[in-house]
């Protein structure tokens, strides 16, 4: 008869590459440090742990649900239904894979995951990216054995002190930076020129693109170069305004490139973004948005301008207020570098491979 392989890990997170993308870099290390470990990740059919997650390697399982809108409609009135069956395949899918440890990295796919996997006797790892600890971490922090944070301030926000670890927030080993003159040469640029780097996220962000579109020349006139990228939802706008000084595209596949060849990164406040401009030093002026929940972005980047590691402006003043701090604060070679060390106090470039290393010790103290 077959013994069952012991090393056996569920992951489930998603709805953004913020909770789906840490659950990767930490599945990956446990298939380094243990080839043989079983891991199955759970999912949404429709959200981008179906596609970026078996490209990976991994198995992958979906349920259904969706999370509830913060502004009424009517798919809200089918969230208990949706909750509940989630809730049912999540348990058959927890039956027939048995995990060992479950590590839940977040979003509403997450809950009902997690939940079935410690039902049924699994030890439970939380991944926290955020400085406000999202809803399902909350409401799963009894079920846990260890909540993995990225955040000082998320510890005031939870109750049991003892499963709380300041690791912080995996992210792709892969991302590192180049030698500058070979980024820059990259986008067309030139060397002698300051280079601004503007990111929305994957959808784009169209506050912080309508800003920089009515800036543009401004900001090239002053010598400014610009690696703009758009996000899909907005490139079709703003590909005309391409120039000798301007880059623009709706994505950007070389994000070692595009780090490297800045000056200054203007970005949202998202978990992955900090934790990758933490890791490689990056000057920064977050615009954090102000449709996420419990503006947790805000508090994100509130966190790194209070110890002086990055600028912060508000989403309603980015308009006014773009040029002048832009300008500022990208020709000032101390605060820059000021920024790059500070920004870097934050760095947990090891974070993957110690979440990876407690989820293994999990399983062997079983």
């Amino acid at each position: 008869m077959k013994t069952m392989n012991k090393y056996r890990f569920l992951f489930a997170g998603g709805g953004t590459g913020g909770h789906i993308f840490p659950a990767i870099a930490v599945a990956e290390k446990i298939r380094e440090f243990k080839p043989e470990a079983e891991i199955l990740f759970i999912g949404t059919k429709s959200k981008i742990e179906a596609d970026v997650v078996p490209k990976r390697g991994f198995r992958f399982e979906s349920i259904w649900i969706k999370g509830f809108a913060r502004k009424f409609n009517l798919e809200n009135l089918l969230f208990p239904a949706k909750l509940f069956i989630a809730a049912m395949q999540s348990l058959l899918i927890n039956m027939k894979f048995k995990p060992a440890v479950a590590v839940g990295s977040g979003g509403y796919v997450s809950g009902p995951a997690i939940w079935g996997a410690s039902v049924l006797g699994a030890r439970v790892i939380l991944l926290e990216q955020n400085s406000y600890p999202g809803v399902t971490t909350r409401m799963l922090e009894k079920r846990s054995n260890e909540i993995h944070l990225s955040f000082e301030d998320s510890k005031k926000y939870l109750q049991n002190k003892e499963k709380l670890f300041i690791t912080g927030n995996p992210v792709r080993t892969s991302l590192t930076l180049i030698d500058r003159e070979e980024a820059i040469n990259r986008f067309g640029f030139s060397s002698f020129k300051k280079t601004l780097l503007v990111l929305g996220g994957s959808l784009g962000a169209g506050t912080i693109n309508k800003a920089v579109a009515a800036a543009q020349k401004i900001l090239n006139d002053k010598g400014i170069q610009i690696i703009w990228q758009t996000g899909k939802n907005y490139y079709d706008s703003y590909k005309h305004m391409k120039n000798s000084d301007t880059w623009v595209s709706a994505f950007i596949d070389d994000m070692g490139a595009a780090y490297s060849a800045c000056d200054l990164c203007i970005s949202r406040a998202g978990a992955t973004t900090i934790a990758e401009i933490a890791n490689l030093g990056i000057p920064v002026m977050f615009v954090p948005s102000p449709n996420v929940a419990a503006n947790h972005q805000y508090f994100n980047a509130k966190s790194l301008s209070d110890k002086n590691a990055a600028m912060v402006i508000k989403d309603e003043d980015l308009s006014s207020e773009l040029v002048t701090e832009a300008v500022s604060l990208i020709f000032d070679e101390q605060k820059l570098l000021s920024f790059s060390r500070n920004v870097k106090e934050f760095a947990k470039p090891d974070a993957a491979e110690l979440i990876a290393k407690r989820a293994i010790e999990l399983v062997e103290k079983l």
